[in-house]
């Protein structure tokens, strides 16, 4: 059975690190368990964007983001891009949504070519062919051709294509309300409850 408190977390290359953090962040402070991939080019990334120095072992990473984010160290698992038996790669194990944020233009093309050459692209065929919500969040401007294409394909296999565009009818004051407006959107995609932003028409947020 799909359990709802289960989410595979995935981050590739592409810029936009701040959105992945907070989106960990508060899946954690949501009591969610999470499994959660880090590519080496997204290292990279998270090295160039954020005060983030990640740990060189998945355990020590687990350790470091439960400190960060002061959850309970059993909600979070952490796997290598080649750690082929991590529960992600088979259909029989119990999460029942994957969000990749951010998600590079490889990462898309990748998925939808149903390559499967590590274990967040092997995960997220998983969740193609056993038809559960797969979220991805590209990050990226021109989108080409070969982008626009990819998506599609992914979008008629009921992948949601989440872009990192945030709104700006909030008045946003800071990049932190920025990178809040996506997380706020995949948050709900994942139906889990939050406060980071009020909702049009509704009254201020905490």
């Amino acid at each position: 059975m799909l359990d709802k408190n289960r989410v595979i977390l995935a981050m590739t290359g592409a810029s936009g690190a701040p959105y992945g953090l907070r989106l960990l962040q508060c899946l954690l402070q949501a009591g969610r368990h999470v499994y959660l991939m880090i590519s080496p080019a997204a290292q990279v990334v998270i090295n160039t964007e954020t005060d983030c120095r990640l740990p060189a072992t998945t355990a020590d990473i687990a350790s470091f983001f439960s400190q960060r984010y002061g959850s309970d160290p059993g909600l979070l698992q952490v796997f290598s891009k080649d750690q082929w038996m991590a529960p992600v790669a088979s259909g029989s194990h119990r999460a029942w949504a994957m969000v990749v944020c951010p998600c590079s233009s490889g990462s898309v093309a990748a998925i939808a070519g149903g390559s499967s050459d590590n274990l967040i692209e092997r995960a997220a065929d998983v969740m193609l062919k056993e038809q559960r919500k797969l979220i991805l969040v590209p990050r990226e401007t021109p989108l080409s051709v070969i982008h626009l294409e990819n998506m599609l394909r992914l979008a008629r296999m009921n992948a949601v294509i989440l872009p990192a565009n945030p709104g700006f009818y909030q008045q946003p004051r800071s990049v932190d309300a920025l990178v809040d407006f996506i997380v706020a959107r995949i948050l709900d995609h994942l139906e889990v409850d939050h406060a980071l932003q009020a909702r049009w028409g509704e009254d201020g947020a905490e």
